[in-house]
């Protein structure tokens, strides 16, 4: 291109073309404006724009904005066999990736009619790895939402905790976050000799700190008056918009896929589904919401010392153990259209297959993101509520955008 030529030319049109809005100021009352919050990291969880018409500090309405992360997971899995595809899997919800490596593995399992034939082993090393997963995953909403509304403590000491898990995790798989660790048929290997004695350790260790985190955060009272009776989500409108996960159980219905579903090995374990109550505030509001996430921790301490003992006791290690004894060389479904779902740390991670029989390489894999549907509510709980608010209440929903932009 010779250099005298005019590479950009300026249009008062660019703006919108590039970044559109649903509302313009035709659209708006005299005292009514619009306020952008985002695309930035971290402070909106993400590359999520929200655009936002105020009237003074009172909200109006709220439009979620996303396509910013371009993570294409369905797009790339149409070309990829469905082995090769977990490592994407990964990346959608990558601070519970282990967690979705269960939910995707499972819908190929019982595709290939394989799913009864794991051992027990297998299926309570996947159950254990999950359950760290989701306390890490719970560590990051609980830190970062303290963190949003003004309490930098809680974020150290949770993001120290997590620290724990993942370099448990990491001793496991080799990986610090993205795993691929959970595979169709199996496990990339054994857990390293003296990890379930770890996992006891740590249980123990973490007992008196969920204990600490009641007090710093649930039952300090500035994080009460800034969350209770704040972005209350009534269970209908839950129910009508597809949310799920603690989102869901926070407006009071008690519903958890590792209970309803029954997968996995997750009936022969003890544990509870824990929902808002709304003790402080409303049942339903951003305070009920953290608080089923803090004492879902608890459970899941609860499930993996449960795991534990029954690796080291009647489906202990033997020699003759091959974690990837029932891998299938060519992964090559009937032709079928099958769904599958489990409970993320953030709600109800489904992945729909279409197969043609004929391939490893699946026609379609649409992914049911949990965020994406938790996140679609924003506008229906933050409508007359304090602008100010409005970060309580984002943080409250714990969205990942690699799951909503996928």
């Amino acid at each position: 291109m010779p250099t005298d030529s005019i590479q950009y030319t300026y249009s008062p049109e660019h703006l919108q073309v590039s970044e559109p809005g649903k509302y313009t100021s035709e659209h708006l009352r005299t005292e009514e404006m619009v306020i952008n919050i985002g695309p930035q990291h971290p402070s909106t969880h993400g590359v999520l724009r929200l655009e936002v018409v105020s009237d003074g500090e009172i909200i109006v309405d709220v439009v979620p904005h996303i396509g910013y992360l371009h993570r294409c997971f369905e797009k790339h899995a149409e070309s990829l066999p469905f082995n090769q595809i977990i490592p994407y899997v990964d990346r959608m919800d990558y601070v519970a990736a282990m967690n979705s490596e269960h939910a995707y593995v499972m819908g190929v399992e019982r595709m290939l009619g394989i799913d009864k034939d794991l051992p027990k082993r297998v299926e309570y090393i996947r159950v254990l790895v999950a359950e760290l997963n989701r306390l890490a995953s719970h560590f990051v909403a609980i830190g970062t939402y303290a963190m949003d509304i003004g309490a930098y403590t809680p974020f150290l000491w949770m993001m120290r905790d997590r620290e724990h898990i993942l370099r448990m995790l990491e001793w496991l798989s080799g990986a610090r976050m993205l795993y691929n660790y959970i595979w169709v048929g199996g496990l990339f290997y054994d857990v390293p000799v003296g990890f379930e004695e770890r996992c006891l350790e740590f249980v123990n260790y973490l007992k008196p700190k969920l204990e600490e985190l009641q007090q710093l955060v649930i039952d300090n009272k500035i994080f009460v008056q800034r969350t209770a009776n704040v972005g209350v989500l009534p269970l209908s409108v839950a129910i009508n918009y597809g949310c799920s996960g603690p989102v869901l159980r926070g407006s009071g219905l008690r519903w958890d896929l590792r209970k309803v579903d029954g997968y996995s090995v997750y009936p022969e374990l003890d544990f509870d589904v824990p929902m808002g109550e709304g003790l402080v505030g409303t049942v339903g509001d951003c305070w009920d919401r953290n608080y089923v996430r803090v004492l879902e921790c608890r459970e899941s301490v609860k499930i993996i010392k449960q795991c534990v003992e029954k690796l080291l006791g009647e489906h202990c290690r033997t020699p003759d153990f091959d974690p990837q004894a029932f891998v299938p060389k060519k992964i090559r479904p009937q032709a079928m259209d099958y769904y599958v779902r489990a409970e993320n740390p953030k709600g109800e991670l489904g992945f729909f297959f279409r197969t043609d029989g004929k391939s490893d390489i699946p026609v379609r894999c649409k992914a049911r993101a949990c965020s994406f549907n938790n996140l679609s509510v924003i506008a229906e709980i933050s409508r007359g509520a304090m602008l100010a608010d409005l970060v309580a209440i984002i943080g409250s929903i714990d969205v990942v955008m690699g799951e909503v932009d996928r």
